[in-house]
């Protein structure tokens, strides 16, 4: 054994002169591949930040923005087919002259059924009866006025009238008759116009499809 070889160390440990044991530490191994690692991450996140605060200097951020925004609201333009398709069909409305309409007056103003009974026969409607309006309605009635049908009145037939006095409600009564009252309340002043009256029953039966919505 040489003087060289601590006491105990025999073996593969023993001192010969010309060789002697490799004493590595693996824990410095370790700690410098974790080293250089983080600092491979850490140069990569400090790029990234670069990059993303020249695109804010630049204003790249909200061009991408608004590209991206605008290819989620582009859509196929719907075929010719498609499109006639989703058009709603045309609705199959009364004739005015189908209509018979009573006028009723429940204001204090004389002669106000027959001028608008008048004026609601030359507009084509059938008239019925026309007076003051009976006591359940009669000073009672502050809107414009009432339309008054059975159950089973035709809703469009209620539609069409109506389009001739904006703002009417409707209400239903025990009558068995096809026959509708339009009695006038105190907010009445005036028909609406023929034109706009025709221009209304023009949009009842036709009616459109809603606008596409806007991004």
């Amino acid at each position: 054994m040489s003087m060289l070889t601590p006491p105990g160390m025999g073996g593969k440990y023993r001192v010969t002169g010309a060789a002697y044991p490799r004493m590595s530490r693996p824990h410095r191994r370790r700690r410098l591949v974790l080293l250089v690692l983080g600092s491979v991450i850490g140069l990569a996140l400090i790029g990234y930040g670069a990059m993303q605060l020249i695109d804010v200097f630049r204003g790249d951020t909200g061009k991408r923005n608004a590209a991206a925004a605008a290819k989620d609201c582009a859509t196929p333009a719907p075929k010719a087919g498609a499109a006639a398709a989703s058009a709603a069909p045309p609705l199959t409305l009364p004739q005015p002259g189908q209509i018979t309409v009573n006028v009723y007056n429940a204001t204090p103003r004389a002669g106000l059924a027959k001028a608008v009974g008048d004026e609601l026969k030359k507009r084509g409607f059938a008239l019925g009866k026309v007076g003051n309006a009976p006591a359940d309605f009669d000073k009672k009635v502050p809107d414009v006025g009432i339309l008054v049908g059975s159950p089973q009145t035709d809703k469009a037939a209620f539609s069409v009238l109506g389009t001739n006095l904006a703002g009417a409600t409707h209400q239903t009564d025990a009558r068995e008759t096809a026959d509708i009252d339009l009695i006038l309340g105190d907010a009445f002043k005036e028909l609406t116009t023929k034109e706009d009256a025709d221009k209304a029953l023009a949009a009842l039966a036709n009616p459109q499809p809603a606008p596409p919505k806007k991004c």
